[in-house]
């Protein structure tokens, strides 16, 4: 059955009212740093890759039980599940397409109803932080490619495809969306958005999802 739309957010700062690498720094004592070098990333400054490796670096030789105190705290921006719940009850797929990590934001996925979720890894052994990252990076251009295949996926023409996100890290996946929304966003991102949202909950993107589903 083909979906009525899709739905994919970002999720440090648009789905959670937080940064989680940063919350994953403090542990680590190098909050500060992380935050200064996440700034300059989301305002377009840096290389998102080559910023998240240097976040990551910081992190070497933490212990791997922070994760489970990290995901404990996690705050979803408000709006951000009726937002998720009602797109599902609507017929919607929905993803979560984040430079964040897996090992940090799956749960919360899942207890969400998320159907998708794409982000990075941290790579582990022996039970501390390396300090790189597993995998492949997903920046800007693999936002992009995530939506245009979850939509063929499920049928979805590009019209009723909504992304949503802050940082110019953003940027591709809001271009290639029908609706693009930018959610408290940094200039990178809200120069190209087609909606601009300023309040403090996401549940003022449903209106953009209903005009969607009928494009």
């Amino acid at each position: 059955m083909v979906a009525t739309g899709l739905l994919v957010s970002d999720v440090d700062s648009t789905f959670l009212t937080q940064e989680v690498i940063e919350l994953v720094a403090e542990h680590a004592g190098v909050r500060d740093r992380v935050e200064e070098i996440t700034t300059a990333a989301m305002r377009g400054e840096l290389d998102f890759a080559q910023s998240l490796r240097a976040r990551v670096a910081l992190l070497e030789g933490l212990d791997e039980t922070v994760l489970a105190t990290v995901r404990g705290i996690l705050v979803p921006t408000p709006g951000a599940l009726e937002l998720v719940r009602r797109a599902k009850e609507a017929g919607w797929v929905t993803a979560l397409v984040s430079g964040g990590f897996h090992e940090v934001i799956d749960e919360l996925a899942a207890e969400a109803g998320i159907d998708y979720v794409r982000a990075n890894r941290f790579e582990i052994v022996d039970g501390r932080f390396t300090g790189r990252v597993s995998g492949p990076i997903i920046d800007g251009a693999a936002k992009r490619v995530a939506l245009e295949e979850f939509a063929q996926r499920h049928g979805v023409s590009t019209a009723r495809t909504v992304a949503m996100g802050d940082g110019a890290n953003d940027r591709e996946m809001l271009v290639a969306a029908g609706t693009g929304i930018a959610f408290r966003a940094k200039p990178a991102l809200r120069e190209v958005a087609d909606v601009v949202l300023d309040g403090e909950s996401l549940w003022d993107a449903w209106p953009h999802l209903e005009a969607a589903s009928r494009a």
